[in-house]
């Protein structure tokens, strides 16, 4: 996860807890680059800047999806519907992950992104099309786990716990 590539689109409290837990498990802040609807987050920017983001600010003349997108190893959408175009996506690394998570309506369709490029893994966020990734999976059981262990309070441990079991779920099922 060091060497991965991932750039997102929304940089809301959702895309943002999402890439500080993936930096918790390995994912390295200069390899994570964040745009919302004004773009890229980078050094001088103004528009909806906020300490949130600050992490991933980065020095760069990028302005746009399409600018930092060549090369993703993955794709994190929690934006808006049709933010990701076919055309980017052949620009990403092999085999890339794309995380088209908005609600109701992904980033890209399931249909357009396997389309335009069949070697991918492709995620959304509905139930109603396979792979889906979306917090009903992972809030139960979080519960669950802190009400049996009489927890005041859903720490990190919890998270990387739930993460990982998961993850050891999806793997089981390859």
């Amino acid at each position: 996860i060091s060497d991965i590539k991932i750039v997102t689109s929304g940089a809301g409290a959702a895309a943002l807890a999402c890439l500080n837990l993936l930096v918790s498990l390995g994912a390295r802040v200069e390899n994570i680059w964040v745009t919302d609807r004004f773009g890229v987050a980078y050094k001088g920017r103004i528009e909806e800047m906020d300490r949130w983001k600050d992490p991933y600010v980065k020095d760069t003349e990028a302005r746009t999806l399409a600018d930092v997108i060549p090369g993703a190893d993955v794709f994190l959408g929690l934006s808006a519907a049709g933010v990701l175009k076919p055309e980017l996506l052949q620009h990403m690394a092999p085999k890339p992950l794309i995380l088209a998570l908005a609600n109701p309506n992904p980033e890209i369709m399931p249909e357009l992104a396997r389309a335009a490029r069949p070697d991918a893994m492709i995620c959304t966020g509905r139930s109603d099309f396979p792979n889906q990734v979306n917090n009903v999976l992972c809030f139960p059981y979080i519960f669950r786990g802190a009400l049996d262990c009489g927890a005041s309070a859903i720490n990190e441990e919890m998270k990387m716990a739930a993460v990982r079991a998961i993850a050891a779920i999806f793997i089981s099922s390859l």
